[in-house]
């Protein structure tokens, strides 16, 4: 199952607000690249026909059904990174990137 955190849902509320697209569902989607890493999309969107639909901390997520595989277990998050800014990122143990978080 997909999860979004706290954190990452109130960012998402908050650039639907901004970008007057409240109401639509949050679209996920991803690919995998030659080197097995995962590239990760998303943007607001309608429900399509053969969508997976569900909720999370709130927030209304799509995707389409061939993207499961690669999405299932993943957990989106914002967090700040080492450059002081603020990302969107998504911890997926079925990618070679992946790095479990540790406790500081």
């Amino acid at each position: 199952m997909f999860k979004v955190t706290p954190s990452a849902a109130e960012q998402v509320v908050k650039a639907a607000q901004a970008g007057g697209t409240e109401g639509l569902s949050l679209r996920l989607a991803a690919s995998q690249n030659p080197d097995g890493s995962i590239d990760y999309r998303m943007g607001f969107d309608e429900l399509g026909e053969d969508d997976i639909r569900f909720t999370c901390e709130g927030v209304d997520i799509v995707m389409a059904p061939e993207f499961v595989p690669l999405l299932d277990s993943t957990v989106m998050d914002f967090v700040t990174l080492d450059d002081g800014k603020q990302h969107f990122i998504f911890l997926n143990p079925k990618d070679p990137t992946y790095c479990p978080p540790t406790d500081a």
